[in-house]
């Protein structure tokens, strides 16, 4: 499972951003650290989330956004009739396949964001009742919506794991440093 480690003090923005972002998914990559693929699969708490759900739901989240921001089309398109999908493991998926799939689009996004000339740079949202018609958001805004969804769903990975075997974020941090348990 890959660590992100911040070597140096990043002064730049982009940089900045990219890190909070990585520090985020860090969150909701350690709510599966250990767990095995029934474990994963698991709902223990009020809500329909299982561990590995929330990880699938959240890569599709930030590939969504990234390929709206290029232009180009969704690799996994929802619709009404595969909605819940994205929110659970289906048969032949696997924690080790949502994790590759995820470090993937986390590469493209840095890429991406590295190589637009400007922060400031927009692209379209699509027209849907939430948006205002017409409306673009910055290459800014989108970074800073990734780390707004994914630290929301990095909360919610904790309090599942928890609610699954007790394990808590400070714990999981140690135990993926090889300090803990």
């Amino acid at each position: 499972m890959p660590t992100h480690v911040i070597e140096k003090s990043t002064s730049d923005e982009r940089g900045t951003l990219l890190d909070f972002l990585e520090a985020q998914r860090g969150g909701v990559r350690r709510s599966v650290l250990g767990l095995t693929e029934e474990q994963a699969r698991q709902k223990p708490s009020a809500s329909e989330l299982s561990p590995g759900g929330l990880l699938k739901h959240v890569a599709e989240v930030e590939a969504g956004w990234l390929r709206m921001a290029q232009g180009r089309p969704e690799d996994v398109p929802r619709t009404p009739e595969n909605w819940d999908d994205g929110f659970r493991l289906l048969e032949g998926e696997s924690v080790a396949g949502q994790l590759a799939y995820w470090e993937k689009i986390a590469a493209e996004t840095e890429e991406f964001i590295r190589s637009v000339p400007s922060l400031e740079d927009t692209f379209p949202l699509p027209e849907a009742p939430w948006y205002p018609p017409s409306s673009r958001v910055s290459m800014r805004w989108l970074l800073l919506h990734l780390i707004e969804e994914t630290a929301r769903h990095a909360g919610h990975a904790d309090v599942i794991r928890e609610s699954l075997d007790g394990m808590t974020a400070f714990a999981l941090v140690d135990q993926e440093r090889g300090t803990g348990a």
